[in-house]
């Protein structure tokens, strides 16, 4: 079955420095019975570069627990070192997930070949369903057309998420679709006209606010029905552009806070919360 619609890659919560694991159990039932499409625990937005090895089990079987089956779950798990990413998969395999969102290896600027054959090995290694993860503002180091043309070819490698920023590489990938790949945006701003070109979805950060209303657009374009989704979009589309005025996860932790989702809107350094002056900003625009 392709993947496609509204999945969440949901926050971490922490309080007084560790992992708020009853809040977090709170906050998967909540968004599970908001109709999220799917579910990705401790991937970027969830701060996984400041998860403990412990924690990141604690989280992932605590995920499972609450899910129960009732949608898929993709669980965020890369990094720049491919032995090490392949050995820590077993960990992954202990639980009942459906696959892993998997980010292009980060800092140390890889060739295409790095990136191709880095995914393939991984591929190699499990059964596991794989979401390859294009950030290269994060990462430094895009992963071409031409590469996911070829990552396609494995069996278990099946979509991708984007976050490319090149709106000419983007539009190339959308308008040359590859047969039972799923492109689901990662870049939230772009979730309209992702979806209007034919794309499969989301992975979208902002659809921890307003979920119902993403969840609304996807639906509607499905059904032909463009002129109402961009009336939905128009409604949200500021949320997806305010929520990233400072590092994500951040501005979300607060808004989730105030909402009363969670005890605390606590991030982990390097990351710090939110300034006074978004504050205010998000105040403003979020009814409470």
């Amino acid at each position: 079955m392709k993947t496609e619609g509204v999945w969440l890659p949901i926050i971490t919560p922490f309080y007084n420095g560790k992992v708020d694991i009853e809040s977090y159990s709170k906050l998967v039932e909540h968004y599970v019975n908001q109709g999220i499409s799917g579910l990705i625990p401790l991937a970027t937005t969830g701060e996984s570069p400041a998860i403990e090895e412990a924690e990141f089990e604690m989280v992932l079987d605590k995920t499972i627990e609450v899910v129960n089956g009732r949608i898929p779950v993709f669980v965020g798990h890369g990094g720049n070192y491919t032995e090490k990413v392949i050995k820590q998969l077993k960990v992954v395999e202990k639980y009942k997930v459906d696959g892993i969102l998997s980010v292009s290896p980060y800092y140390n600027l890889p060739s295409q070949e790095g990136i191709y054959n880095h995914f393939l090995q991984i591929s190699e290694a499990t059964d596991l369903k794989i979401m390859i993860y294009n950030v290269p503002y994060r990462t430094g180091r895009n992963i071409d057309n031409e590469t996911v043309y070829r990552l396609a070819e494995c069996q278990n490698i099946i979509g991708i998420k984007d976050s490319g920023g090149n709106l000419k590489q983007s539009l190339e990938l959308l308008m040359n679709p590859i047969k039972e790949f799923s492109n689901l945006t990662g870049e939230d701003a772009s979730y309209y006209h992702h979806l209007t070109l034919g794309g499969a979805g989301g992975i979208l950060a902002s659809s921890h606010i307003k979920t119902s209303d993403f969840l609304d657009i996807f639906n509607k374009i499905q059904e032909n029905n463009h002129n109402q989704a961009l009336k939905v979009w128009k409604s949200v589309y500021p949320i997806t552009t305010l929520l990233f005025q400072e590092t994500n996860p951040a501005p979300l932790k607060y808004i989730l806070y105030k909402k009363g989702l969670i005890q605390s809107p606590e991030t982990r350094l390097p990351v710090t919360g939110t300034t006074k002056e978004l504050n205010k900003k998000l105040d403003a625009l979020i009814s409470f």
